[in-house]
């Protein structure tokens, strides 16, 4: 049987370790975050939801996380979407916008 040389069994041991907390997450705590992307949320969709051209209320899904806006939904023209990533642009905190809006092809 042959035996681990402890300069070996001390490269693994400091190499596992580096790789493990190369996985950590560093993040905040995630409440003050979370409260502020709720925030960002409700502001996004309530400006929306104040524009008939986009469509009825709620026919863009806005989502927030790590203060940029994801939207998703469907749209008449391209500029409806532009438009809809603009008004979401200018909320307070957000950094970027997300568009995955569609247009409909009428």
């Amino acid at each position: 049987m042959t035996t681990v040389k402890p300069i070996y069994a001390i490269a693994l041991a400091s190499i596992l370790t580096a790789a493990a907390s190369g996985c950590a997450d560093f993040r905040p705590n995630g409440t003050q975050s979370s409260a502020a992307d709720e925030n960002i949320t409700a502001d996004a969709e309530a400006r929306l939801n104040q524009m008939p051209d986009l469509g009825p209320p709620g026919s863009i899904v806005t989502q927030t996380r790590d203060h940029v806006v994801y939207l998703d939904g469907l749209v008449d023209v391209g500029l409806e979407k532009r438009i809809a990533e603009s008004v979401a642009m200018q909320v307070s905190g957000v950094t970027s916008v997300v568009n995955d809006i569609a247009v409909s092809n009428n």
